[in-house]
């Protein structure tokens, strides 16, 4: 190589260093700046999880402690006490004092679970259980009126929910001496597809209790013989 294109090697690598010192100056800060953001998010995550963890943990220890109280009504108030973290815990902790009031205070049982169901922020699934709940106990404030109106609120969506809110209607039923109409509707219940085998038992057996057919069309359809029906659980027991 000469000395004339080693000058000029010198001089391009110059000018290409000078154009790359010129950028950094230029442009530098937008690459700074983007390490600062992407540290700093990941900085603000942590934290986040951090903080979502100790309220969660807070929660827990200060239900826990609602729990350890010497009788339900003392548990369902200091849980009534316990701050919820959102809709859902809410729904769960007015679940639970309303599960420990039930023995003592029916009423007021009742009166947590409705608030539940009548909650806009609490999720759809919550709404319906608090509703099965409220219908289901017994010396509340709901007359039968109030009772079916809910369940056929319930009725008309889909799922167990609606398997569930149709045997508390036949409950209904058999209550008010319409045993006809409770045989049929828990012979749709023992018959549906989505119904769970618990259910179907349930169904079945009460159905024999009042002395009809369980498959009247002898298809055997939803049908089990006698000996193999279980007693209802207390929580599917008839609103009274």
């Amino acid at each position: 190589m000469s000395d004339s294109d080693s000058f000029i090697e010198e001089v391009s690598e110059e000018v290409r260093r000078d154009r790359l010192f010129g950028l950094m100056r230029r442009y530098g800060w937008i690459a700074i700046l983007a390490v600062i953001v992407l540290v700093g998010g990941a900085a603000y995550n942590e934290w986040q999880k951090a903080q979502s963890r100790a309220e969660a943990e807070a929660l827990g220890d200060a239900m826990m402690a609602a729990m350890e109280a010497e009788d339900g009504a003392a548990r369902a108030a200091q849980l009534d006490d316990v701050a919820a973290a959102g809709p859902g815990s809410r729904a769960v902790i007015a679940m639970l004092a309303a599960a420990e009031a039930l023995e003592t205070d029916p009423e007021g049982a009742q009166e947590r679970l409705l608030r539940i169901a009548a909650d806009p922020d609490a999720q759809t699934i919550y709404r319906q259980i608090a509703t099965l709940k409220a219908v289901m106990i017994p010396g509340g404030s709901m007359d039968a009126a109030a009772r079916r109106q809910e369940l056929d609120g319930l009725a008309l969506g889909g799922g167990v929910v609606r398997l569930l809110a149709e045997e508390q209607l036949a409950y209904l039923e058999i209550e008010e001496g319409d045993r006809e109409a409770a045989t049929n509707r828990l012979r749709d219940i023992a018959g549906a597809a989505e119904a769970t085998p618990g259910l179907r038992r349930r169904a079945t057996q009460v159905i024999v209790a009042l002395g009809g057919d369980v498959d009247p069309a002898g298809t055997g359809a939803g049908s089990e013989a006698p000996g193999d029906v279980e007693t209802p659980d207390e929580t599917a027991a008839p609103a009274q």
